[in-house]
């Protein structure tokens, strides 16, 4: 019990205690028979206790008989009536051990509720009208209503953290009217005992016991009905959470997105005053929006990318589909009008039923322009989610035309408030395991299937859905007989590869291409190439996750992905990625079980079209044979060396960095890592070819040489990416390297095509200023580099760059 509720107790039981001392001050006892008899029945009633339904309040005879105390006998001897009465009905019946806390407060609140209401009492008021006394019997009753009720309801507040408001009105307020019938049944008593005699008390006992048992009886009928109504909506609720989970089963995504849109749906149905069995059916909705999903395809709700038309109007039909299914459930308010509305548009754009306005269910209404926010700002398979305030202010800004104005002008208002209450409130602990194995079965009774001819025959739909050129059609299938042909070789894996690449560059332009290879049930990369190869080089991508485990899982293609869903890809937020599409078709063995991906990832968005994925698909078992013979032939022998170029490779820097960063940390030397890409090799392939693209790759790695001391290192990471790193620099001694490499660059392009089209973006990073180890410099270096290649398009990045260091 929190601290200030003791303080309040000790405080009340104070008050009483001081109450009972003024009372009893001068007293001398006095055995009187009346009293005796009213002590007796006031302890009789006390185990007559009525408790009604879904409250904390009971009522008994015990208060008549204070109120009769009032009349006809003295202030102790009724203070005693009540205490003692009050005592046996927390003592009768009680379930366990009665709590000392507890009967000390309960005597001495309503020892000090008597003396209150006694002192009411004797005011000499309305003494000269007849029906004085009755009136101040009323004044009194209302006075022992309040000290009665009200300190419990502060304790129960206090307990609980509510308002004390909340609990008098839930609890007690509705029971003034029973302390008034308490009031006049005490006069009734008491002008009959005056008239009649006091046998009239005797007779009326049967009475009010058989009133008793059929008011108890009857409030026991309620509160059956009572039980059976809350199982009812229990049952209901099990029905929803049960339905919810068969949609978890179906999409992980949804467990986090259901808490959120009932709790945002749920507060914006109490800000628009919403009635109860809107609101109870606002809340089924909100869990229950998306059940028709159970109806679509699986690789369609979880695809990283944008959907197609065929995709879309299957997509659809989860709203119709889901208002049929609750329709089956019968709940007693409308719930599957929200769901099939959810989608509909404030302009009547929407689906499936065209509605516009107020013709829109306010339910759906508020369903609608939630699930929208909640979609923005959260991550989903074919994007990141954006922060909160940006996904609110997009909601905003189709407010009148997508949702309602009203709606949208309260969820502006309060979105965070609702934000911090959805994350506070827990999620649903209970989740479907789907990794179970059964073991028993062998067999379905109609046998296996014989033939993998399913993929192939999804090929040879999609080769003559898209065959619009005859022209078109025998380029390409010249360049997979020659990528047959270059299979049926005897290069090495990666050489092999590496060709593959290339002719696909020619049909099939990228920025980096990625073969991945599938190993129990992670994607790694078997060949990587081209922007931020690196990167994509270090991914272990899990099998159903992102843009190519999605392919692999689903066995299905994807055209213009978003790279970023990549797992592990973008994994620092302040990374600045130029990839922005991506096209990646599964690769199959002999036996047409999904084995890997071939994935395309290009700088431009929405840069690949079908006809490009018809050429993927064409090749597609060509690669995967490519793939096949590499992982027969084991891992490549170890090379320290580019090929191309003679420097270093990838593999050299880090051996090379880990050696001399352990070097200068013991030393206490400085150490310069220079980042560094070129601009405009994509631009020299097309223009001048490969052979000319491969010229300019050795002369840049001539200049990087020449500038460089014999104790510097200069290694090619792949693709247009070099580095350098230099012994003993510091950032403020690059300036003038940094710009003189850039300018050597310029000029070898000029000399070689005549133009000064490519350029070199320079990333600066320093030990130990940047970082302690090999990949946070790395890291740096590469940040550094990128913003460099921002600017530079600006038309300031190198020597922006060159300006900072000096």
């Amino acid at each position: 019990m929190p601290v200030v509720a003791r303080v309040f107790i000790a405080a009340v039981g104070v008050a009483g205690l001081a109450g009972m001392v003024i009372t009893f001050a001068g007293w001398q006892p006095e055995l009187r028979s009346r009293f005796v008899f009213y002590l007796l029945i006031a302890l009789a009633s006390s185990g007559m206790k009525v408790r009604f339904p879904g409250t904390k309040s009971s009522i008994s005879a015990n208060d008549v008989f204070t109120m009769l105390g009032l009349l006809e006998l003295r202030l102790p001897e009724t203070l005693i009536l009540a205490t003692a009465g009050a005592i046996a009905q927390l003592c009768w019946h009680a379930k366990g051990r009665v709590k000392m806390v507890g009967l000390f407060f309960n005597s001495t609140s309503v020892a000090l509720a008597v003396f209150s209401a006694a002192w009411m009492f004797g005011r000499p008021w309305f003494t000269n009208m007849p029906e004085g006394e009755l009136l101040r019997l009323a004044l009194a009753g209302v006075v022992y209503f309040v000290v009665n009720t009200v300190p419990v309801s502060v304790v129960i507040a206090l307990h609980e953290h509510r308002s004390v408001q909340t609990v008098w009105k839930e609890n007690y307020y509705w029971l003034f009217f029973y302390y008034m019938v308490g009031v006049s049944l005490a006069e009734v008593v008491h002008t009959a005992t005056q008239r009649i005699g006091f046998a009239f008390t005797l007779a009326l006992l049967p009475l009010a016991y058989a009133i008793y048992r059929s008011y108890k009886l009857y409030l026991g009928k309620l509160e059956q009905e009572k039980v059976h109504a809350e199982s009812m909506a229990s049952l209901h609720l099990k029905t929803i959470e049960a339905l919810a989970m068969a949609i978890e089963a179906k999409d992980e995504c949804t467990h986090e997105h259901l808490r959120r849109v009932q709790v945002y749906s749920l507060e914006l149905g109490k800000y628009l005053g919403l009635p109860p069995d809107q609101v109870h059916a606002l809340q089924a909705a909100s869990i229950l929006h998306d059940i028709g999903k159970l109806a679509v395809p699986d690789y369609i709700i979880s695809k990283p990318g944008k959907l197609t038309p065929e995709e879309f109007d299957k997509m659809k039909i989860h709203t119709i589909v889901g208002a049929e299914i609750l329709e089956q459930v019968g709940f007693p308010y409308p719930v599957s009008p929200i769901v099939r509305s959810h989608h509909e548009k404030w302009d009547g754009t929407g689906y499936p039923d065209g509605l516009k306005d107020e013709e829109i269910p306010i339910g759906a209404r508020i369903l609608s322009a939630v699930d929208c926010l909640d979609a923005l700002a959260s991550d989903r398979q074919y994007r990141r989610a954006l922060p909160l305030d940006d996904a609110m202010n997009y909601v905003a800004s189709l407010s009148g035309r997508s949702f309602d104005p009203k709606v949208v002008e309260v969820l502006k208002h309060h979105y965070r408030d609702f934000e911090r209450l959805a994350q506070s409130t827990p999620l649903q602990s209970t989740r479907l395991r789907k990794d179970i194995v059964v073991s028993r079965g062998d067999a379905p009774d109609a046998g296996f299937e014989k033939s993998p001819g399913a993929a192939v025959e999804s090929t040879e739909e999609l080769v003559k859905a898209h065959a619009a050129s005859v022209a078109s059609a025998r380029r390409e299938m010249q360049t997979v007989l020659e990528l047959a042909q270059d299979v049926s070789g005897s290069l090495r894996p990666q050489e092999l590869l590496s060709v593959l690449a290339e002719r696909l560059r020619h049909i099939v332009p990228y920025d980096c291409i990625a073969v991945y290879s599938r190993d129990g049930e992670v994607l790694r990369p078997k060949y990587v190439n081209g922007e931020n190869s690196r990167t994509f080089a270090a991914l272990e991508i899990p099998v159903g996750q992102g843009l190519s485990g999605w392919v692999v899982e689903n066995g299905k293609p994807i055209i213009n992905g978003n790279p970023s869903v990549e797992p592990g890809y973008l994994k620092d937020p302040s990374r600045f990625s130029v990839l922005n599409s991506a096209l990646s078709i599964p690769l199959r063995d002999e036996a047409g079980q999904v084995n890997g991906a071939l994935t395309l990832y290009g700088a431009e968005k929405d840069a690949y079209s079908r006809d490009q994925l018809r050429v993927l698909l064409a090749v597609a078992d060509k690669v995967a044979r490519a793939i096949e013979i590499s992982i027969k032939a084991g891992p490549p022998q170890h090379s320290t060396r580019d090929e191309l170029t003679g420097l270093p490779n990838a593999d050299s820097l880090y051996s090379h960095l880990q050696k001399e960063l352990g070097r200068c940390e013991l030393e206490g030397k400085t150490l310069a890592i220079l980042a560094c890409d070129l601009s405009g090799v994509k631009q020299v392939n097309a223009r001048y070819g490969h052979l000319n693209g491969d010229a300019l790759l050795r002369r840049v790695a001539e200049i990087l040489q020449s500038k460089c001391r014999s104790s510097d290192f200069v290694a090619r990471m792949g693709g247009d990416e070099f580095a350098v790193v230099l012994n003993g620099m510091r950032a403020s001694e690059l300036a003038g390297r940094v710009e003189s490499l850039d300018s050597m660059v310029r000029a070898a392009s000029l000399e070689m095509f005549g133009d000064e089209s490519v350029g070199m973006s320079v990333g600066v990073a320093c030990f130990p200023e940047h970082g302690a180890d090999v990949d946070s410099l790395l890291s740096h270096a590469d940040q550094e580099m990128e913003r460099s290649k921002r600017e530079q398009k600006a038309g300031n990045g190198v020597l922006e760059l060159a300006r900072s260091l000096k």
